[in-house]
């Protein structure tokens, strides 16, 4: 918000019109900042008017970057302003929507010079015809779904990571993970365009499993296992950036009946969270307390009972979604709000035959990068990939075979 009200306050002191904001275009940028820091170099994005989250501009578009070794956004706007080629995009009457990303790492002047403190990335964008969903402002002009609990908010602000999986067990959000029926954890590297490496053996004993979820749990940039038992504990595997998975940690006890998803929620909490389905169609918002014992449960609405639950930006917005695959194979769409109660709306069916399908899983990055998608284990043995770049399911692809007696983690 201190970058947003920046920008057009110095845009009102020059008698142009405000920019207004956008939830997508936003994600689109601070996608962006989040890779740029993580790799620790100022990159500008090649064609990224084009990606599908600039929703198609057709009166300009431009990008700003810049970086602190201090927390003071509003000084990230005073040195745009103070380079004649950034202060041009500033002050463009052209551009009418921006998104704006930024990234708190964990730099210091003198033992990480590249790292910095503070990156920041604002698009803007120009369009005859304001795409549907911009606001006036970050939060919108129109007021969102009433969360009950508050439940969403962080305990503290967990910043990006900076790690090399070259060595780690599942080393991106493309890769995906198996179950075989003796126990055995194996992961596929992506290798790009929807190909996939070779299965790599990753752990052992994993039986008796209801399912298996990859999340970052801990935030600190190493791909953990979450395993929900048939007799009902939750546990979750730290992952180690050398390779393996540490000891497990128990969240958790009676989880057997429920449908569980595990993903980025809640917009403004970096941590991942798990929503889930109980029996008769109510859902329910965990909030991440570390690697202890999850002790607080939040109803967040009802929906029809379901057999699956997915969690994936499905519609391409910025915010998580929830698809469920019910008994008579349809699949319905919970739209996410960024809250924790999912958008107060309709839910439709997107899709039939989808009990044909034994597994679902998110995937960030198959097809390129900032694409997102997802991948279902058919009973056939065949796995397939459906690209949600567009905001909808397209036509999909077949990523692998003989996956007969694995069942695919989530």
């Amino acid at each position: 918000m201190t970058v947003f009200n920046a920008i057009n306050n110095y845009r009102a002191s020059l008698g142009l019109a405000p920019v207004k904001y956008h939830a997508t275009v936003a994600s689109l940028a601070q996608d962006w900042s989040n890779n740029i820091a993580s790799r620790e170099v100022i990159q500008h994005r090649a064609n990224f008017w084009t990606d599908p989250r600039a929703l198609n501009p057709n009166n300009g578009a431009g990008e700003v970057i810049a970086v602190r070794w201090d927390r003071d956004a509003a000084q990230l706007v005073e040195w745009w302003k103070g380079s004649p080629g950034h202060d041009a995009l500033l002050r463009d009457p052209r551009f009418n929507v921006m998104g704006i990303g930024i990234t708190y790492t964990d730099g210091n002047w003198q033992t990480t010079p590249n790292r910095y403190t503070l990156w920041g990335v604002v698009n803007f964008f120009g369009y005859t015809t304001l795409p549907a969903g911009t606001t006036t402002r970050p939060g919108g002009t129109v007021t969102p779904p009433a969360d009950p609990v508050g439940v969403c908010e962080p305990d503290a602000k967990h910043q990006p990571p900076t790690v090399d999986l070259k060595a780690a067990s599942i080393r991106s959000a493309a890769d995906l993970v198996s179950i075989g029926s003796d126990g055995g954890v194996y992961s596929y590297q992506s290798l790009g365009n929807a190909k996939y490496g070779a299965a790599r053996k990753i752990g052992v004993g994993f039986t008796g499993l209801k399912e298996l979820f990859v999340s970052d749990w801990d935030r600190d940039g190493v791909f953990d296992l979450i395993a929900q038992r048939n007799d009902g504990a939750l546990l979750v595997y730290p992952g180690r950036q050398t390779g393996g998975f540490g000891s497990p940690g128990v969240l958790g006890h009676g989880w057997q009946s429920l449908n569980i998803s595990v993903g980025n929620w809640c917009a403004n909490n970096r941590l991942p969270q798990i929503v889930a389905m109980d029996g008769s169609g109510g859902l329910w918002f965990y909030k991440n307390s570390g690697m202890t014992y999850i002790r607080t449960q939040a109803a967040i609405g009802t929906g029809n009972p379901a057999v699956r639950l997915s969690m994936v930006d499905y519609n391409a917005d910025g915010f998580q979604d929830l698809l469920t695959v019910e008994a008579n194979g349809s699949l319905r769409l919970y739209r996410g709000s960024g809250l924790a109660t999912p958008k107060q709306e309709a839910r439709p069916v997107v899709g039939a035959a989808w009990t044909d399908y034994s597994g679902l899983r998110a995937l960030q990055g198959v097809t390129g990068a900032g694409t997102t998608g997802i991948a279902g284990l058919g009973t056939n043995g065949v796995l397939e990939y459906w690209d949600l770049t567009s905001g909808r399911l397209t036509t999909p692809v077949a990523v692998g075979g003989g996956w007969n007696g694995f069942k695919l983690a989530q």
